[in-house]
């Protein structure tokens, strides 16, 4: 049976930090201090210091991440709280905690011993795909908190619009919903050339060129260029090739003359190849992106359903998904909406309904039920890792049916894209119930929130079912039933 906290109040955030701090290696070994929605991302100096096993056993530990930092969940009710106590302590203990008896290491040795490991660890994580991942999500995550903002008044425009309400409001709604969109390609610029090095004012500008009024008048074989063509792809190559440009250029250019001629020829280079090259190739491929979209949710959008929803959630444990970060943005772009994004949410509709099956089935598991309790409000709202890492994937096969639930509940909206509506979101980051705001599809507002809706319940009962059929090993709970039962007070052994 699981060694979680039994039932009551989970542990202060205050006492979860100060027992966190030493089995991380003490306040001399941490570099840094952040905190994702459910995720303590500690920079450690010596990695080797930290006692897994210990972390893991932590009372409101639900696991533990390794990537380019060291990420301990605690889920997102605890997170913040916990990162300040843990900020605060670090601060208060500086360097004098090292979290093992008898070390007594300079902060010379430890630097170079944690530059060491530190130095492998990025070589070990620094394959070409997880760099471009990590690349990917430094870009595009930033702006996921306006996405949502002007994601949300856009459908309330909508429905006012649809409803015939506060008409002389849609002007000033409409355009603080799409400000922000119309001007993305320059966000993405600045984020894109700074990750590569260069300087996020000229990445900035040279994506400012795409959704230009003016490029209209440029001719290229024979053939008018459009504002917009390219959207964030184009931004996207463009604020790399002027990083890359004024990279370059810096080598060779003379102090004196650095300030003037190296952003000069860095913009000019990669304005003149985007306007003559990357709005064309980027809005060809942007284009291609959204027909392949349509095409797949028209004539396959069950299998296809069944694929994105059934896999979503071992990409997400994999940090996988950030990939199809600016797929949503591109059909978003083109279609005002992505259609991807409700069938992947499925996938969390399927992990709930695993967690319920757990929930009842094990019954006597006082640990995995207080975690099923304080993870399922998140998990409802489209936060997953308190779950994955929580219950469904320490328990083996209900992660399974959990990815088996989703892909029902994915193959249910796919196939009623096929059949009647397309569901889509106007926005990029929530899930769950926190997505029905942004929920908009090809036969408007209801149809749309209807499938959504629908696909949510389908993939709740999916999960449920397929966790309790097949979730467990045959014989494993009365097993253990029946052994709780023996020891529990009051009974008479046999």
């Amino acid at each position: 049976m699981s060694d979680r906290s039994g039932p009551g109040t989970a542990p202060r955030p205050e006492d979860t930090a100060r027992a966190l701090l030493p089995l991380v290696g003490g306040a001399a070994n941490v570099t840094s201090v952040a905190n994702c929605i459910s995720r303590l991302r500690l920079g450690l100096a010596d990695r080797s210091r930290v006692r897994d096993a210990d972390v893991r056993a932590l009372p409101g530990v639900l696991g533990v991440v390794e990537d380019d930092t060291y990420q301990v969940v605690v889920g997102p009710q605890a997170v913040n709280a916990v990162a300040a106590a843990f900020g605060r302590l670090v601060e208060e203990k500086g360097g004098g905690e090292t979290g093992q008896a008898g070390q007594t290491d300079t902060a010379e040795e430890l630097a170079e011993r944690g530059a060491a490991i530190r130095a492998a660890n990025k070589r070990r994580n620094a394959t070409p795909f997880k760099l471009f991942l990590r690349r990917i999500a430094n870009i595009f995550v930033p702006l996921i908190p306006a996405l949502i903002a002007c994601g949300i008044i856009a459908g309330v425009t909508g429905l006012l619009r649809n409803l015939g309400w506060m008409e002389g409001a849609l002007p000033a709604l409409t355009a603080i919903s799409s400000g922000f969109m119309s001007l993305i390609t320059v966000f993405v610029g600045m984020n894109a050339a700074k990750e590569f090095g260069g300087t996020p004012v000229l990445g900035g500008a040279v994506a400012a060129i795409i959704p230009f009024a003016g490029v209209a008048d440029v001719q290229v074989f024979g053939t008018a260029l459009s504002p917009g063509q390219g959207g964030v792809l184009g931004a996207l190559g463009a604020a790399v090739l002027c990083a890359y440009v004024e990279r370059r250029v810096r080598r060779h250019m003379p102090g004196t003359l650095d300030v003037l001629l190296t952003p000069t020829i860095a913009v000019l280079v990669a304005g003149l190849a985007t306007v003559f090259g990357l709005m064309l190739a980027a809005g060809a491929l942007s284009e291609a992106i959204g027909a392949g979209a349509d095409w797949l949710l028209g004539t396959a959008g069950a299998f296809a359903g069944l694929v994105l929803g059934g896999l979503f959630l071992p990409l997400v444990m994999l940090g996988l998904h950030q990939a199809l970060i600016p797929i949503h943005t591109t059909l978003i772009d083109l279609e005002g909406y992505t259609t991807l994004l409700p069938i992947l949410s499925m996938a969390g509709a399927g992990q709930v309904g695993a967690a319920l099956a757990v929930y009842r089935r094990l019954r006597h598991d006082a640990g995995i039920r207080a975690t099923v309790r304080s993870a399922l409000p998140a998990g409802l709202l489209g936060v997953g890792e308190p779950l994955i890492y929580g219950v469904t994937l320490p328990l083996g096969r209900p992660f399974i049916t959990a990815c088996a639930g989703g892909a029902v509940g994915g193959a249910f909206v796919g196939l009623m894209g096929q059949l009647w509506a397309t569901t889509g979101s106007t926005a990029i980051g929530p899930s769950g119930w926190a997505l029905f705001p942004l929920v908009q599809g090809s036969a408007g507002i209801g149809p749309a929130v209807a499938v959504y809706g629908g696909g949510l319940v389908v993939g709740y009962i999916a999960g449920f079912v397929l966790t309790a059929l097949f979730g467990f090993p045959k014989g494993a709970v009365q097993a253990a039933e029946a052994v709780e039962e023996a020891v529990a007070p009051g009974s008479t052994p046999g």
